[in-house]
């Protein structure tokens, strides 16, 4: 069952977990931009590969631990409160799991696809509006953050992690990894 904490679940988790804190203490998670975001991300791509792979709770505790990390890791004060830094990334494999699940009969390619994009959104969307709630930033830049990193971390975030879930699930060779599991 997707919804509950197997060893194979707690496994996937600490492993994509570790690819978060790994992308995050070596900076290689945040791409540098000259926007008012300062920094986009990749550090979101686990949690939703934790989510589309192996269900709802990998994916929130994958999110967590790049929330964390995110926290842990902040030089600006927006995200050393744990509101704007941790709280929105428990949301995204659990929407990207959402996504997936309510897609991949009709095509397993754009529901993995779509869950990678709305994943992502959701980490910007989410992030962003507690940043403004919080009175980090004018709606206004965060509009223009969502706009002019928002888009281009969903894409790459996209791009990703279709190659990473189809390479797992090795779709389109007509045969499943020993790793993959059947929803």
């Amino acid at each position: 069952m997707k919804g509950s904490l197997t060893v194979r679940n707690i496994v996937i988790a600490g492993v994509l977990g570790a690819i978060a804190i790994l992308l995050g203490v070596t900076r290689i998670g945040y791409i540098p931009v000259p926007t008012a975001a300062g920094n986009a991300t990749i550090m979101h791509i686990p949690a939703i590969i934790g989510g589309i792979m192996q269900g709802p709770v990998v994916g929130a505790i994958v999110g967590l631990i790049f929330g964390v990390s995110s926290f842990l890791n902040a030089t600006v004060p927006l995200f050393k409160d744990p509101l704007v830094a941790i709280l929105p990334r428990l949301f995204i494999g659990v929407i990207a799991w959402l996504v997936y699940v309510g897609i991949h009969k009709k095509s397993e390619y754009l529901a993995i696809g779509a869950a990678a994009f709305l994943g992502t959104l959701t980490n910007t969307a989410l992030v962003l509006t507690m940043a403004v709630v919080r009175g980090y930033m004018a709606a206004g830049v965060a509009w223009t953050v969502a706009i002019t990193s928002g888009i281009p971390e969903a894409i790459v975030g996209t791009i990703v992690t279709l190659a990473v879930v189809l390479a797992w699930k090795q779709i389109g060779k007509g045969k499943k990894s020993k790793i993959s599991e059947d929803l």
